[in-house]
């Protein structure tokens, strides 16, 4: 059903929901709020503390012209509640101008209490005219445009009065067990009646969601169990005697993945495993092993990396470790020469072994006798782009791998479609990093330390999560903070990385620093995954409260690489209780699954899947907050539905259309 079936909404509102994704009536239904208010917990501005979120019922009396003068637009009011008096302000939403007028208003947001001076940041409003009917638990929407938390609760209202339920609940397993209704969870997450009916209809969504999810992994991986064409020679004996070319003994995890892939290509059906480890695990050195089993046979490999930064650095370990081979590369970086030399030698049979980034995806790639892929930091690819480059050959064996930390119970549903081996010990070389959280009277200390080890002849990285100024003026651009820094340590060399830089633009940076043309680097979370560099040894991340522990984690171990000892600062914007519970965690463990169980614990699995790991795989649920059981039910119903226990052709028809979904999924 099209929006603009719907009274509330015209032609130009339709457009500004296109801009939020809902571009019909069921993906309206779909676009769950993204907060609640709870009209009865309003908050007093005069207890108030910093980085608070609050709700507050205030008079607004005046609305300054919007100011122009700085990069970042600003409105900017003057309010007052019950006589105290506090500042609002928007930073790039000019059209707020418009919409405020004096008179009474509920405001949610932020609080920023400096010196004294109390203000409220970027916060949703609404108007408390005479006729505001609006009581208990009231749903708050994401707004683009010029879109309105009234016209997008109206919109959804009549949504969910004209549209057929059926159409939108893609497998009624409701009908099989014992659960709460469907299309009433749908009217009370958005219109709760209680917090309590509110977590018990997330949850019942979540379910259905997860198993039709579940249900269309169980297709993917049914479709893949290929016959071999091809048969692998390398005996046990070879295999080991490469291993002895790393100058370590594996650990006793690496040991059982590289016999897991022996396994794996001595059977008759193709491999499609997944190898997941911590930060320093070794699963480069068993990738090789793989490479070693197939190029030693007589087939090609290939080995698809997500940036031309890892892509150049595994070309380089390649390079040393299969010298009596003939190693390609492929990027989007080179030239149009460079590119159709290496596309004719690759053709012609030249190459025993390519390595590149999504460059060798592309049709006019022919990579003749592949017959082994090794899919490196394999979230940042979808489904359809490991395919692309597994149909280059027959029944070729396909090795995907990820440091990113995914819970152990949560592993089946990111890779349903895989076999799973995990590493979970390191190599014993391996040091542990020491991570502090550094409060602000210690930062002109820890800079001091910086200029020191750079002296020295060390190396650090300055992490942040902004490219741009951030528009509640509490986190520091990466821009920003280069210049600071090189103001505050003249005499030390700053580079700066960030994620809009062009390729060759971000692989000349990273190689100046790798090289020592750096002192320090400062970067956003483009450096997290794959990156290098020995010589560094202090990793400082600014408003650390603000990543996933996941992510800190993964940030944390660009350092400790070497043989010199290494640090982890984190520098906190908000003092609350629950981020520095989260930052001890990180600085009281070093276990990678471990921190990410917890961080799946203190943030839900709605939020978890919701922020930086959705992708497009679960905007479907995005926002909804649910525990993890819910997903473990889910695998429960749907083994019972794919063994027969009922049977229904909806549910192969709703896992297929979850399934075209899933095909060009990127979890990044």
């Amino acid at each position: 059903m099209k929006l603009s079936s719907l009274r509330s909404i015209g032609e130009k509102r339709e457009k500004d929901f296109l801009k939020l994704g809902v571009d019909d009536v069921e993906a309206l239904v779909r676009f769950y709020p993204r907060a609640y208010l709870d009209l009865t917990e309003r908050a007093s501005l005069r207890t108030a503390y910093h980085n608070d979120m609050v709700l507050v019922a205030c008079q607004v009396n005046r609305i300054m012209p919007v100011n122009y003068g700085n990069k970042r637009k600003m409105v900017k009011a003057f309010c007052s509640q019950d006589g105290f008096p506090f500042t609002v302000v928007w930073f790039n939403q000019p059209y707020v101008a418009n919409k405020l007028k004096a008179g009474e208003y509920l405001f949610y947001g932020r609080v920023q209490n400096k010196f004294g001076q109390v203000s409220l940041v970027n916060p949703t409003f609404e108007e408390m005219d005479k006729n505001y009917r609006l009581k208990g638990i009231v749903p708050v929407y994401s707004l683009r445009g010029n879109l309105s938390q009234k016209v997008v609760r109206a919109a959804v209202k009549e949504g969910l009065q004209k549209i057929d339920l059926q159409t939108v609940i893609p497998y009624p397993i409701v009908k099989k067990y014992d659960l709460p209704d469907l299309e009433r969870a749908f009217y009370e997450v958005h219109n709760p009646t209680s917090h309590e009916n509110k977590d018990v209809a997330s949850e019942r969504i979540a379910l259905e969601e997860y198993f039709t999810l579940i249900s269309a992994f169980k297709l993917i991986k049914g479709g893949k169990e290929e016959v071999r064409q091809h048969r692998y020679s390398a005996s046990a004996s070879e295999v080991k005697e490469f291993a002895g070319r790393f100058g370590f003994e594996f650990t006793d995890g690496q040991k059982r993945a590289v016999n897991d892939i022996f396994d794996n290509l001595r059977a008759p059906t193709r491999m499609n495993r997944l190898l997941q480890g911590d930060v320093g695990s070794g699963k480069t050195a068993v990738a090789l092993c793989g490479i070693f089993m197939a190029v030693k046979s007589g087939f090609t490999a290939a080995y698809l990396s997500p940036t031309e930064v890892l892509a150049a650095q595994n070309y380089q370990v390649l390079q040393r470790y299969f010298p009596d081979y003939r190693v390609g590369y492929l990027a989007g970086g080179m030239t149009a020469k460079e590119k159709r030399e290496m596309k004719a030698r690759l053709k012609n049979g030249e190459i025993d072994i390519l390595c590149g980034t999504h460059a060798i995806l592309q049709e006019d790639v022919e990579t003749p006798r592949l017959s082994f892929i090794v899919c490196d930091e394999q979230h940042r690819f979808g489904v359809a782009q490991r395919n692309a480059l597994a149909e280059k050959g027959v029944g070729t064996d396909m090795l995907v791998m990820s440091a990113t930390p995914i819970p152990r119970t949560l592993s089946l549903i990111f890779y349903g479609d895989l076999d799973i081996t995990t590493i979970t010990d390191k190599p014993k070389a391996r040091q542990e990093i020491s991570t502090g959280i550094i409060p602000e009277s210690k930062y002109d200390d820890m800079l001091e330390y910086v200029r020191e080890q750079t002296a020295a002849g060390r190396q650090a990285y300055f992490v942040c999560s902004k490219i741009d100024d951030d528009e509640e003026g509490t986190v520091m651009s990466v821009t920003e903070l280069f210049e600071e820094l090189k103001g505050r340590l003249p005499t030390v060399r700053f580079g700066l990385l960030h994620g809009r830089m062009k390729e060759k633009e971000k692989a000349a940076v990273m190689s100046a620093f790798k090289a020592g043309e750096y002192d320090c680097l400062v970067s956003t979370t483009v450096i997290e995954v794959g990156v290098d560099v020995p010589n560094a040894t202090i990793m400082i991340i600014y408003n650390a409260e603000r990543f996933g522990l996941s992510q800190l984690h993964q940030l944390r171990g660009r350092v400790g690489r070497g043989a010199e000892k290494s640090y982890c600062f984190l520098l906190m914007g908000s003092e609350s209780e629950t981020a520095k519970e989260r930052l001890l965690t990180l600085k009281n463990t070093s276990d990678g699954f471990k921190i990410a169980e917890k961080d799946l614990e203190m943030r839900g699995s709605g939020d978890f899947f919701g922020t930086r790991q959705s992708g497009k795989m679960l905007t479907d649920i995005k926002n909804l907050r649910y525990p993890t059981s819910v997903i473990f039910m889910a695998k429960r119903l749907s083994d019972d539905a794919f063994e027969g226990r009922f049977d229904d052709d909806r549910l192969r028809d709703a896992a297929l259309k979850k399934y075209a979904k899933l095909k060009d999924v990127v979890l990044n």
